[in-house]
């Protein structure tokens, strides 16, 4: 039985505890959070023991791993104490807003041979494991455009704020939202050699971004191009999309289904054929012990539960592929800034662009004349 403690009682944290509360071979020990009330009421309704303080839960209670979905900017930190103490850790992304950070903690977990995941759990969605099985196999040849894509309704207004929309907390929506469309491309095609074109605008924030553009170029000459916006009410929920096309074909998914289009040049895929194809999720994904919210939650803590109790650091969604994307993230962040021009800039940039155009014409008239 794994004895295990849930720090972060938000969205993700209060998800996290109900579907790894339900696990069998799980004991949820604690849990830590600061909001007196949710610990109030989880201590009535479960029994388990609650902490406000994280040291001092970890120092009272015999533990085996933790899930650390607290803020963004307290992961790092957190997740040096746990595996300091010889901690099994699942940590929700984005892993580090520091990526160097990131390194360092993959290293340690590394070296003391922990379990260590991060909570990318699109990696566990059915359709977008088929098209990491495609490309493996090179049933479209060799790839050479990637769009990757994520929309969705969460910040539609300029009043208010929460964690996840100022920038020295949770990173805005690059953090929040591209990180997602970003890790699947690493997961498929590895890091990127340079960024370009990139833009971090906001729509509705002060502080951060709320829509993400830009280009990833590999050494091997294909491109990706990252699409996002969270300030989209178009969609009714968040919705991560991956589109590849590839000498002999197109791969289009997304969260429901996986749509193959391999022309007579393909190497055509066991239970393929040439032509349009279509797979869907409910096809892809094996059966789970507990659903919330989707399939794929309850996959990415199975997989590490059943990892921790094996004791085999079989890292699905490791540190160390979470700080690729953190790099990734960091790249895209200084070519966004390398590319930003003050209006006044701007202005004084057209109007020394203009001037040589303007005396030219004016040499050509005094000619005429």
């Amino acid at each position: 039985m794994v004895k295990l403690a849930v720090v972060g009682l938000g969205k993700m944290g209060l998800s996290h505890f109900a579907i790894i509360n339900a696990h069998p071979l799980v004991e949820v020990a604690a849990v830590c959070d600061a909001t007196g009330y949710l610990l109030d009421v989880l201590g009535k309704y479960t029994g388990v023991r609650t902490y406000a303080d994280y040291e001092k839960m970890l120092d009272e209670v015999e533990l085996d791993a933790v899930v650390i979905a607290t803020p963004s900017k307290m992961h790092a930190k957190m997740v040096r104490t746990a595996l300091e103490r010889g901690l099994h850790v699942f940590c929700e992304k984005p892993f580090c807003l520091d990526s160097e950070e990131g390194a360092e903690l993959t290293r340690i977990a590394d070296e003391r041979k922990l379990v260590n995941q991060v909570g990318y759990h699109n990696r566990f969605v059915g359709a977008f494991q088929e098209v990491k099985r495609l490309l493996d196999a090179g049933a479209i040849g060799r790839v050479t455009h990637v769009l990757a894509e994520a929309y969705g309704p969460v910040v539609l207004r300029p009043k208010g704020s929460t964690w996840r929309t100022q920038r020295a907390e949770g990173g805005g929506c690059l953090y929040d939202y591209a990180a997602h469309p970003i890790n699947l491309v690493n997961w498929y095609f590895g890091q990127p050699s340079s960024v370009g074109g990139s833009v971090l605008n906001p729509v509705f924030s002060a502080d951060t971004d709320d829509e993400v553009f830009g280009t990833l170029y590999f050494d091997d000459g294909k491109t990706a191009q990252v699409s996002v916006n969270w300030s989209d009410e178009s969609f009714r929920k968040m919705t991560t999309k991956i589109t590849i096309w590839g000498t002999a074909g197109r791969i289009y998914a997304d969260r429901q289904e996986c749509q193959v289009f391999l022309r007579d040049t393909a190497t055509i895929p066991e239970g393929y054929k040439e032509g349009w194809n279509v797979r869907y999720t409910t096809e892809l994904t094996e059966p789970v012990w507990f659903y919330i919210r989707g399939e794929e939650y309850s996959a990415q803590l199975d997989h590490f539960a059943r990892s921790v109790e094996s004791r085999a650091a079989a890292n699905e969604n490791s540190f160390g592929d979470a700080v690729m994307t953190d790099r990734v993230i960091s790249m895209i962040i200084a070519d966004a800034q390398a590319g930003t021009r003050t209006s006044a800039q701007a202005a004084a940039a057209a109007a020394a662009a203009a001037t040589p155009r303007r005396s030219k014409w004016r040499s050509l008239l005094s000619g005429a004349r």
